[in-house]
């Protein structure tokens, strides 16, 4: 099955805990149309970079799947009808990198990787 990445952004006034049952609800989605999903990680309240239905900042999500096709599709038709969510991104990969995300990495990890590049 291809492999694919999303990011979810939630409205800001949402609890911590109705972000995360936001994003239990749409893994069952995923789970339930024949998917599986490798890994969620809930990044936190962060600020955009402009302004979405009058909301400067909004709950992170990413999910890393292994989804047929039309479980993605439901996914992202059933986020774009739920009132909670503002926006979806979803991108197909070749492979999952392994461990954290970018987002969810110390600084310094980060900082001795562009050292490592140079």
């Amino acid at each position: 099955m291809p492999l694919y990445e999303h990011v979810m952004i939630a409205r800001q006034d949402l609890s911590n805990a109705q972000a995360e049952g936001l994003n239990d609800h749409f893994s069952a989605v995923l789970t339930d149309n024949g998917g599986t999903v490798v890994d969620v990680e809930y990044w936190g309240v962060k600020t955009m970079a402009y302004k979405i239905n009058k909301n400067r900042k909004g709950h992170y999500s990413f999910f890393r799947t292994d989804a047929p096709a039309p479980a993605v599709q439901e996914m992202e038709r059933l986020a774009r009808l739920h009132d909670d969510v503002m926006r979806v991104l979803t991108i197909k990969v070749d492979a999952h990198e392994e461990g954290p995300s970018v987002q969810m990495q110390k600084r310094d990890d980060r900082d001795d990787r562009r050292r490592e590049r140079r």
